[in-house]
């Protein structure tokens, strides 16, 4: 063969090195992309889970301020009738 056919046929294989090269890269940030917005939804899927979690906790303290608050009124009352009720030890 004719030297100027295997300088076609090198430069050929270049060039196709070159592009496949190429297309790796961007397979590779395409898939970092994917991988990135993944990452953000779920965040966002996270800090919105933290949110309920918080306001349930807020929630709950509340309901449990008012228990202990129903409790003490309950345990004055009980007091006041132990003291007016004549049939009382």
């Amino acid at each position: 063969m004719d030297t100027w056919v295997w300088i076609l046929i090198a430069i050929a294989v270049v060039v196709v090195i070159a592009l496949l090269l190429l297309a790796g890269r961007r397979k590779r940030e395409q898939l970092l992309d994917e991988r990135r917005d993944e990452a953000r939804e779920l965040r966002e899927s996270a800090d919105a889970e933290s949110l309920r979690a918080e306001e349930g906790e807020a929630m709950a303290r509340e309901t449990a301020q008012q228990a202990q608050a129903d409790r003490e009124r309950a345990e004055v009352h009980a007091r006041r009738a132990a003291e007016i009720d004549p049939d009382s030890d």
